[in-house]
């Protein structure tokens, strides 16, 4: 079996890919939806513990990923206005549009600061009148609350300088639109936690009963993954489809109420366009008509702008599990962290990214073969 040494519970995780091995009887597709899931599949080297006819895809549960990509093209348009300061969490600043990125318009001037909460772009327009402050609010359910409260916050206090560029996106609908498409070959899902943390999981049982896939909400540990894997492959070989908790430690049935409160109070269902998949009914959230004074779309008139992806890029296939990073031409050549066609090569959850820091040449030497 392979482990990564630096994994502190190692033993641990080589029972759990005995335990798989012993109930396997046929090749089994799981996809796991959460990009910090992916990463420690790739990264403590879990694919490689599993038992050959366990094939793991990674799904679209990276957000920065499936930002479209004229979002991106209107966030540095904002971030260029000598009127407005642009707020965003770190991991938007890098993420390439059409022709640049974030950092590109604060290396031109541009006022990008990057905060730790939307809460924080909100004591930035308290403090700067004169300005306009822009947070870039990207994110699955998990962000969504934080982002409401934002613009609850700034309601409550009539702050008329503060908006939101809303790039909100459900997981759902995502799941629903790969189960249904004729390339899909996904068997079972590992739910993400944190998602179901905030939303619970009752959403997920009309998509496995319709269907008939298991689906395993699953934390982030090696370990829970393996449990979630576990559990999953238990029950394809018994034939049967349920939702089930594996991290039962954080997430409840009913999850959240009071956060998911919050967010149909500020926020509705809308269509969203996902970077390199396609446009999925009723997959985002967009704010409210109520609250619509804190569009920033709709405040700088910029709805109506689109753009073309790359040709050269597959990352939309990537994130419907498709193909695999590694199997993209432009990959590790074209396509790098310093120099990125797509978001999933430079988020900090993105699968190129992942298979470009633990999968190549250099990385894989560090991944230990021993006999078990």
């Amino acid at each position: 079996m392979k482990y990564v040494d630096e994994y502190r519970d190692a033993p641990a995780a080589e029972q759990y890919a005995r335990a798989i091995a012993k109930i396997t009887t046929r090749p089994w597709t799981i996809m796991e939806v959460c990009g910090g899931q992916t990463h420690a599949i790739v990264k403590f080297g879990i694919d490689e513990l599993l038992p050959e006819q366990i094939t793991l895809l990674h799904g679209p549960g990276c957000p920065v990923c499936v930002t479209p990509v004229e979002l991106i093209d209107k966030a540095v348009r904002l971030a260029a206005r000598p009127d407005v300061i642009f707020t965003s969490f770190g991991d938007m600043l890098r993420v390439p549009g059409t022709e640049s990125d974030l950092l590109s318009a604060k290396a031109q001037g541009g006022d990008v600061r990057m905060v730790y909460s939307p809460l924080d772009a909100v004591k930035i327009a308290a403090q700067n009148p004169q300005k306009q402050v822009i947070f870039f609010a990207v994110g699955f359910e998990t962000t969504a609350p934080a982002n409401a409260m934002a613009v609850y916050q700034a309601h409550q206090q009539g702050l008329e300088n503060f908006s939101l560029l809303v790039s909100h996106v459900l997981v759902p609908p995502a799941l629903e639109a790969i189960l249904s498409s004729p390339r899909n070959r996904v068997q079972a899902f590992l739910a993400a936690g944190h998602v179901c943390a905030i939303m619970g999981y009752t959403e997920y049982e009309p998509l496995v009963e319709r269907y008939h896939v298991p689906m395993v909400v699953t934390g982030f540990e090696p370990l829970d993954i393996l449990q979630g894997v576990y559990m999953t492959v238990k029950q394809l070989e018994e034939g049967r489809a349920e939702v089930e908790n594996q991290y039962s430690r954080v997430v409840s049935r009913a999850g959240n109420v009071p956060a998911q409160s919050l967010i149909r109070e500020v926020f509705e269902i809308v269509p969203r366009k996902w970077r390199g998949i396609a446009d999925i009914p009723r997959s985002g959230l967009g704010l409210r008509p109520q609250y619509a004074q804190f569009d920033a779309e709709k405040r700088f008139n910029l709805s109506d702008y689109s753009v073309d992806e790359s040709p050269l890029c597959i990352s939309g296939q990537v994130l419907q599990g498709i193909h695999k990073p590694h199997e993209c031409p432009a990959f590790g050549t074209l396509c790098t962290p310093e120099h990125p066609l797509g978001a999933t090569m430079v988020s900090s959850e993105g699968a190129c990214a992942a298979y470009f820091r633990y999968r190549r040449p250099v990385a894989k030497a560090q991944i230990k073969e021993t006999v078990s």
